[in-house]
């Protein structure tokens, strides 16, 4: 992976993000210290809204208050 100075890299952005798009990592740096990291996102961490949805859908199935409702505990939270 290559280091880019942080001026450099505001500089010559275009440039980078090309390479960025043929797979390279590219560390930027400010006073030599690594603070970020140019990189193609990871399209296995896309995940379908709807997915999700449903996911929190079922969750709520298997997990319920009993009795109390949300409102209850908000009050008691207040106390």
């Amino acid at each position: 992976m290559e280091t880019v100075g942080a001026y450099e890299a505001k500089t010559h952005l275009p440039k980078l993000l090309e390479r960025v798009l043929r797979g390279e990592r590219i560390t930027i740096t400010k006073h030599g210290i690594p603070v970020a990291v140019l990189q193609p996102p990871d399209t296995e961490k896309v995940v379908d809204t709807k997915s999700v949805i449903a996911e929190l859908r079922e969750l709520r199935k298997k997990h319920n208050l009993g009795r109390i409702s949300i409102r209850e505990m908000i009050e008691q939270g207040r106390r």
